[in-house]
Formats: structure tokens, C-alpha cells, sequence
């Protein structure tokens, strides 16, 4: 492909806040019909080049390059235009609007006939192997969904250039075999195609070339097919990381008698229903263990987890029994939950995971002071820093200035915060939600080692994940949830990726 023209290049790009780069002097190219893959940790400038390509990001310095014209856009409805359009990782929809309404902002009539719109969408979300209902509030959706009706938004713009920032991270293995047999018919088409990812396998698997940024400088592009994961992830990260390989545990099984402190049950869920979502649904989790839940997109992991902390409610008859330490318990709000040590971490950070104008030693020291045992009504400078500088270290939080607002940060390392915030709450149960979506590869370890360190505490652990590898590393029990219900327990020891697929599909 050395020989295509370049549809759109940066020169020199370079980008700074209150002084500090966070792209420094970077030169990227794309060629029509080509998806190229941009990688790099938490802070490595990955997002704002693509915001800047976007649209969203001026240049401070530098040239950008479209189609052989040099352009400048003021804002994203210029470059969308222009054939420029992008898949943020946290999306960009109005969420009072219907999918339909959603997917003809920008491209409004005068009078609206929402008939057709609204078979316009549908046969926009029919083509792309999507499933969602048009006349559907996207409030009403999960993350999964949201993201698809962002594809589908990008596509029916006709764009020449589409990026797309962590767009499987929300997505079944079935789905992002859909997406990547799109990229591929995009690909066929002409569509220029960014992709950010943390998953390295797909972004060796699918790009014909590959960019690396780190400490906002581009250290490497090249094309896929000479590269293996082990030299993208030095090429990331500059030093050697040890891969993901079953995490270290320093007690026994909970099933081990000899050790009672981890025998005990903390949460027992019998039965638990809500509407169609959640069905029966029955498990527990014991002290001094980490229970994984796998599961498919709509298998009811996120739903019981929010019955269980208070966020939702599950049915006011036959709606099951919940027990913490023997006891029923039923919140009306997550409040209540909080004081009775019980944490949920949620895996819709940006929606409600964190205060997103606070910076992100305030987010972390609002956690502790959430905690009943401290002092609520006393604001100590002192203590926020220590607190704070405790979790900042023990997580690998990162960000240009520790006074940004946490808006302003990575991805990667606005997760660790609201990990941060929740685990600074001293919990007795800790529900995490997809604990590493849109975390480097770098920094996983990090939290996985977090996580076992509460249950080498003495806390009950439970880990929604999509990420199949996660759930085999850092579980004592895997858990398998299908239709609202568990329809599969087995010991880690036991379980592998192929085994929970064939649970969690058949």
C-alpha cells in the first residue's frame, strides 16, 4: 500500500495544555482503504491525535493534511463535512432522543417525517448486523448498544475517514465479529479506518499498519504483519511486562476448611428477579475470594449487581432474597449499601462513575469520607493528600498535572480514579464492573493485583467481565450467567475461555 496517495496526514503535529505536551511533534499518514490500528498507554497522546483529526482538538503547532489541502476545523460538524467522523469511547448521543433521532443529527430536513426516519434506522442498524429498536429511548440502552447506534451514526454520514476510539470494548465476541466484517466491507469500499485498542490481538489481527505513541511522541509506524505482541507491547510501554498469567494468590480456596476466615459467606443471592432481565438469578460469594461472572451483553451481570448495591430494584413480589452476612437487606439507594460495606464499580465511568469537574484527588478522598467510620463532616487537606497519594501510587494513577479536572484525563487512568474513589471506602464487598475496560496493558496488572490484594484482605470480590482472559486470571470460582440466570459454576482450576463460551452461548 507504500504507493497510495495519503488521504489525510499530520505534520509535525503538536499539542499543549497550560504548557505541557500532550502530543509532541508527531507525523501520521492514512491511505484511503487502509484500518489502521493507534496504540499506546493511558496519557500516550493516542486520544487527543484522533480528537485532533476529529475535529474536537485544534493543533497548537503543526499541519494537517486532507485529501492534499491543508485544513483547519473549528469544530466536529466541520470535519463531519469535510468526511471526517468519530466513534468516541464514551458516547457522543443525546440521550433523550430515540436511536432514530439520533442517527439523522446533522442531517436534518427542514420538516421532519419521523416515519421515515425511523425505517431509515432500521434499515441502517439491518445492514450492520445491529439490533436495536429505533423508536428506543438511548437512555434506555447499555453501553453495548449506545455504541453500536454511534457505528451506525458514523457509517450513515457516508465518511471517507471514520475513527473509531476502544470500539469493542463493550461488545460480545459475536459483535465484534460483526464489526470487523464491517471495517473489512468499509475497508473494500475506500473508508480510511483509525482504530484505538487496548486488545493488542485484534489490533494485530485486523491492521494493515500499526502507529505507536508514548509520552505523546510516535516511536513506531509500521505494518502489522511485522510486529508480534510482545514487541508492540515494548514498543508501548519501553521495558518488558510480564503477560497475563493467573494472578498470584496468597490464601485458600474458600472451600478450604483449615481456613475459616474465608470459609465464611458474605453475600448470598437467592433467586433474585427484575422484570425480564434478571430471572432466579442465585449465587454467593464467600470472605477472602474474587468470583468471576462471565457472560454475554444482556445476560443480567450488570442488572443483579445494581439490584444487590441499591441502584436498582428488583421485584417488590417473588423478587428474591438477598442476605449480607446472614442478615436480608433491601436498599432504596446505593447510600445504604455504602454503609454497610458493599461497593459497586461501575463499568459506565463517565455516567455515573465519577464528578467529572472535581479533580481527581477530590474524587478519591470523597470515596474515603463516603465511609460511615470517617469523619464526614471534617474536610482535612492532609488527610485528602494522603489518601489520595496512597492511591495514586498504589493504582499507577497518571496525568498531565494532578490539578486537572479528571474530564481531562485518559480513559485508562479516569478508570483507575473511580476504582480509586470506590476501594478508599474500606468495603466488606467489592462488585466490579468490567474493572479494566479501557485500560493499557500495562497498567492491568496493576489492578488485578488490587483486586486480589482485598480478597487476600478478607473481602468478598465479585468481577463482571467481558474479557475472558481477565476472569481466568483472577478468579477463584467463574461464575456463567445466560438469560438472567447462572447457568454454569466451576472452579478456576477447571474452567477455560472455550468452556464459559459454550456456557454462556448454549
Amino acid at each position: 500500500m507504500s504507493e497510495v496517495e495519503p488521504i489525510l496526514k499530520i505534520v509535525a503535529g503538536t499539542k499543549t495544555y497550560g504548557g505541557v505536551h500532550a502530543i509532541e511533534g508527531v507525523d501520521f499518514d492514512l491511505r484511503p482503504g487502509e484500518i489502521h490500528a493507534l496504540l499506546g498507554e493511558n496519557g500516550a497522546g493516542k486520544s487527543t491525535l484522533c480528537k485532533i483529526i476529529a475535529g474536537a482538538v485544534q493543533l497548537s503547532s503543526g499541519e494537517y493534511v486532507l485529501a492534499g489541502e491543508p485544513v483547519s476545523f473549528a469544530a466536529p460538524g466541520e470535519a463531519l463535512k469535510a468526511g471526517v467522523a468519530m466513534v468516541y469511547q464514551e458516547t457522543s448521543l443525546v440521550p433523550s432522543m430515540t436511536v432514530a433521532q439520533n442517527l439523522e443529527l446533522g442531517m436534518e430536513k427542514l420538516v421532519t417525517d419521523f416515519r421515515k426516519i425511523n425505517i431509515a434506522a432500521q434499515q441502517s442498524q439491518q445492514s450492520l448486523n445491529f439490533n436495536v429498536d429505533p423508536l428506543a429511548l438511548v437512555e434506555t440502552l447499555g453501553t453495548a448498544k449506545r455504541q453500536m447506534v454511534e457505528i451506525a451514526r458514523a457509517v450513515r454520514h457516508d465518511a471517507r475517514v471514520i475513527i473509531f476510539d476502544e470500539p469493542t470494548a463493550s461488545l460480545t465476541p459475536e459483535e465484534i465479529q460483526h464489526l470487523f466484517h464491517l471495517f473489512n466491507r468499509l475497508r473494500a469500499q475506500g473508508v480510511a479506518i483509525v482504530f484505538i485498542s487496548h486488545a493488542l490481538e485484534e489490533a494485530l489481527e485486523m491492521a494493515d499498519r500499526i502507529t505507536v505513541l508514548r509520552d505523546g511522541k510516535l516511536v513506531h509506524t509500521g505494518p502489522a504483519k511485522e510486529l508480534e505482541r510482545e514487541s508492540v507491547i515494548r514498543l508501548m510501554v519501553g521495558r518488558e511486562v510480564t503477560a497475563m498469567n493467573k494472578v498470584e494468590l496468597t490464601g485458600e480456596s474458600p472451600a478450604a476448611p483449615e481456613t475459616p476466615h474465608v470459609h465464611s459467606r458474605v453475600l448470598t443471592v437467592e433467586n433474585v428477579t427484575m422484570g425480564s432481565v434478571v430471572k432466579n438469578m442465585s449465587f454467593s460469594a464467600y470472605a477472602g475470594e474474587v468470583v468471576g461472572m462471565a457472560g454475554l451483553v444482556g445476560a443480567g451481570r450488570t442488572e443483579v449487581a445494581q439490584i444487590i448495591c441499591g441502584a436498582r430494584k428488583r421485584n417488590f413480589l417473588r423478587g428474591g432474597l438477598i442476605l449480607l452476612n446472614g442478615k436480608p437487606i433491601r436498599y432504596r439507594v446505593p447510600r445504604q449499601a455504602v454503609r454497610d460495606g458493599i461497593v459497586y464499580i461501575t463499568e459506565d465511568r463517565k455516567l455515573d462513575g465519577f464528578f467529572e469537574t472535581m479533580t481527581a484527588d477530590d474524587n478519591i478522598y470523597l470515596g474515603h469520607l463516603a465511609s460511615p467510620k470517617n469523619r464526614r463532616w471534617l474536610y482535612s487537606r492532609k488527610e485528602r493528600k494522603q489518601v489520595s497519594d496512597r492511591w495514586v501510587e498504589a493504582l499507577g494513577i497518571s496525568a498531565l498535572k494532578r490539578s486537572l479536572k479528571i474530564i481531562e484525563y485518559s480513559g485508562g487512568n479516569q478508570q483507575k480514579v473511580v476504582v480509586a474513589k470506590s476501594l478508599a471506602q474500606d468495603p466488606k464487598v467489592v462488585i466490579f464492573d468490567e474493572p479494566t475496560r479501557g485500560v493499557d496493558v500495562g497498567a492491568i496488572p496493576q489492578i488485578h493485583r488490587s483486586i486480589r490484594e482485598l480478597a487476600d484482605r478478607g473481602m468478598a470480590v465479585i468481577v463482571i467481565s467481558s474479557y475472558l482472559p481477565e476472569i481466568l486470571s483472577i478468579s477463584d470460582r467463574v461464575l456463567v450467567a445466560r438469560g438472567g440466570r447462572i447457568v454454569e459454576e466451576m472452579a478456576s482450576s477447571e474452567a477455560t475461555e472455550e468452556k464459559i463460551m459454550y456456557a454462556a452461548i448454549h
